[in-house]
């Protein structure tokens, strides 16, 4: 559901030997993603749930059907991408021994597996929390199904539409516990202010990717900035651009949700983005391998920082 097949977990999915059946089927679900896109919706739904009452029996409910609903969902657009990209992941290193190229499912295995856990996870989203967030994560699966997945082997601009499912999530989340509830629960400030996070922090992390796998890319066929782009110039360019543009969009949920969010978040949003934003510097002078890995792992340590920020400032702001 994710934009990126190569983001946080990429070389966990490598084994040494053939795994079993269910841990094959677990793989093309790209767990390391799914979690991460799970974990995103579950903190929409902390911060929307902070603001309201609930009784036990309903957030206990509202949670589960939350988290099980996202994390089926997700794993199940996941596999449906590797059905899609199976003959191309066989001509990329990174990829070639994901379970269908390496044969250790029929491809009709993944996209059966891919099939019903979408609409298992769409089942339990709509029967827990809702129509809203159901739609939600029908329009992350059809954006990075049908719209992301094929555009990849067009043009660079795919990225753009490939943070779209990967900014969705913490709106199921929020939409899941939001005390207004239904479609309207879509336009509320928190949930947009993290809807904006996501789409701007995705940007640098995936192009840092990008350049460190573009030779891998190029034999698959992906049309990603780096592949086009050999000096780096471009590709540094846009980093240091979003990178710079990630500070007010790590700011914003602070103004957008006053009550929840004070210093702790803001401050912790402001130092990180600013040490973020000298790492893209970096890797603009040298655009070499070695600044392009320490900005990827940086921006996978920022996204976490910030959001435990933000629910503990949430939870401290709950309690006073």
């Amino acid at each position: 559901m994710a934009q990126h097949s190569t983001t946080i977990a990429g070389t966990l999915e490598r084994v040494s030997e053939p795994p079993s059946f269910v841990r094959a089927i677990v793989i093309t679900t790209k767990p390391g993603i799914t979690r991460l896109v799970t974990i995103t919706s579950l903190i929409g739904f902390a911060m929307a749930a902070l603001g309201r009452s609930w009784t036990a029996v309903e957030f206990v409910v509202s949670l589960v059907g939350c988290g099980v609903g996202t994390f089926l969902s997700a794993g199940g657009a996941n596999a449906l991408n590797q059905w899609l990209e199976r003959d191309r992941d066989a001509l990329m290193h990174r990829t070639a021994t994901r379970p269908i190229p390496a044969g250790h499912l029929a491809a009709g295995t993944v996209l059966s597996a891919g099939l019903f856990l979408c609409g298992a996870g769409l089942l339990v989203l709509g029967l827990t929390v809702g129509v809203a967030p159901m739609l939600v994560s029908l329009a992350c699966m059809v954006v990075y199904v049908i719209a992301y997945t094929p555009l990849k082997t067009r043009t660079a601009l795919a990225t753009l539409v490939g943070t779209i499912p990967g900014s969705l999530p913490p709106l199921i989340g929020w939409s899941s516990a939001s005390a207004t509830g239904g479609l309207g629960s879509l336009s509320e400030a928190g949930g947009l202010s993290l809807f904006v996070l996501m789409t701007v922090w995705q940007l640098p992390h995936f192009w840092a990717i990008a350049w460190l796998y573009r030779e891998d890319y190029a034999h698959g066929g992906f049309r990603v900035l780096p592949m086009t782009d050999p000096s780096g110039i471009k590709t540094s360019a846009a980093i240091v651009a979003t990178s710079a543009l990630l500070i007010p969009a790590t700011i914003w949920p602070a103004f957008a949700m006053p009550d929840l969010l004070g210093p702790i978040y803001t401050v912790v949003a402001g130092v990180t983005g600013v040490v973020f934003l000298a790492l893209a510097l970096a890797m603009a002078r040298r655009r070499g391998r070695p600044a392009a890995r320490r900005l990827f792992f940086a921006s996978i340590i920022h996204l976490p920082v910030l959001l435990i920020a933000m629910v503990v400032d949430g939870f401290v702001h709950t309690l006073l």
